[in-house]
């Protein structure tokens, strides 16, 4: 995907290859980690080694093959891609390797493979993981001797080529689960270059989810828009499973379905999956990584805790009518203010009218009832309120029988 460099203050401390090879290939971000893995990359491009790029998938691994080539000595001979998961297993050696004429049904003529293609060039295979066990034979013996056979041929071709190979799987388990070669991993993985995932890439988000947004808006000539600083802050603190693949995605809905306005951070959540889902495991608010479950776990462990100390006060009360003397102890954990408890899920206190303490369900239901009360009826400012995401505030509506 075409990514154009925006520069900041951080921008001076690169080095100038690795500056020169952002400008080269449009890369966005100064994150020390993007940093690291270009550099990584510029180092071992003059050196004839394989080379294997690990990263999730979507986090920009195919921009480092080229880096590889343009910045090799192989830079002006042929560059070839090849997306090894994209080829049926049928075909896969005779996409690589050639074929001869009436080697199998189809065959109307002989075919030269990616490997005599690119001689002297360089070979992209991404998702390498994705090749068959017999055709991980094939590329080994090219690695090791620089020789492979058509199919249909028993003549021995040699190749000069330089392999990069890239991967969202962790090879290793793959090897220890017999699907990928071990002999095949030690020689691919002479040099491994770690794409960080765009999580981590922190103040690049907002600078990638800008540069998307402008294209789409010079592409199909649409008002552009602008993301407001919650939605920004938001933006670095969310997972993003799919990485730069994703957040290209999100930004293109919000171009063509929000022209012209500035996208919220409302907006721009519910614009992405559901936070609980198994997608997003996590996100991080205000520097605190929360999960909606255990969230909703915690609050039901406050109320809890607040209706035991509603039953210490009511025991106090009982106490002083019959004029029982309370121990110190007691009267300063039953007056303990409940603000900690506020702080964090901002609840009302029971009804100090009630013969009997409040049950939980009934410390849920003033809870809900009262942040309702103080936001007007608007549920999600109800949510913040209590501390909670709005479809659970939704469930809990329904749960306790509240009627708004």
């Amino acid at each position: 995907m075409s990514i154009i460099e925006e520069k900041t203050d951080s921008v001076a401390q690169l080095s100038p290859e690795v500056t020169k090879a952002r400008q080269r290939f449009s890369i966005v971000g100064n994150s020390p980690l993007l940093a690291q893995a270009v550099e990584r990359a510029l180092k071992v491009a003059p050196i004839d080694l394989s080379v294997l790029v690990s990263g999730e998938s979507g986090s920009g691994k195919e921009f480092f093959p080229k880096i590889i080539h343009y910045f090799g000595s192989r830079k002006h001979k042929k560059y070839i891609a090849v997306n090894c998961g994209a080829i049926p297993e049928g075909t896969i050696d005779s996409e690589l390797f050639g074929h001869e004429k009436g080697s199998f049904t189809g065959a109307v003529s002989a075919r030269k493979g990616y490997f005599e293609e690119a001689d002297g060039g360089t070979i992209f295979l991404d998702e390498v993981a994705e090749l068959p066990l017999t055709t991980q034979a094939r590329l080994l013996r090219v690695l090791e001797t620089g020789e492979f056979l058509k199919v249909g041929s028993s003549q021995v071709q040699k190749t000069d080529i330089r392999v990069v190979a890239a991967t969202n799987v962790d090879l290793l388990k793959a090897v220890a689960a017999g699907r990928f070669r071990e002999d095949l991993y030690y020689r691919l993985s002479t040099i491994i270059i770690h794409v960080p995932n765009l999580h981590d890439r922190g103040a690049d988000i907002p600078l990638l989810a800008r540069k998307f947004a402008r294209d789409f808006s010079e592409k199909y000539m649409t008002e552009p828009i602008t993301f407001s600083p919650e939605a920004q802050h938001f933006m670095q603190l969310y997972r993003w499973p799919g990485n730069v693949r994703q957040l290209k995605n999100i930004v293109e809905q919000l171009a063509l379905f929000e022209a012209g306005t500035e996208v919220s951070r409302d907006t721009l959540v519910a614009a992405l999956p559901d936070a609980g889902g198994v997608s997003t495991p996590a996100i991080i608010d205000d520097g605190r990584v929360s999960y909606d479950k255990e969230r909703e776990l915690l609050w039901q462990t406050i109320l809890g805790l607040q209706n035991e100390i509603a039953l210490l006060r009511a025991d106090i009360a009982a106490d002083n009518a019959s004029g029982r003397i309370i121990p110190e102890e007691e009267v300063k954990a039953a007056s303990r203010p409940l603000s900690d408890v506020r702080s964090i899920i901002r609840y009302e206190a029971p009804d100090a009218t009630r013969t009997h303490p409040a049950s939980l369900a009934d410390s849920e239901r003033d809870a809900v009832t009262a942040a309702l009360a103080r936001s007007g009826g608007n549920r999600q400012r109800a949510a913040d309120d209590l501390g909670i995401s709005l479809r659970t505030l939704y469930r809990k509506i329904k749960e306790l029988g509240i009627n708004t």
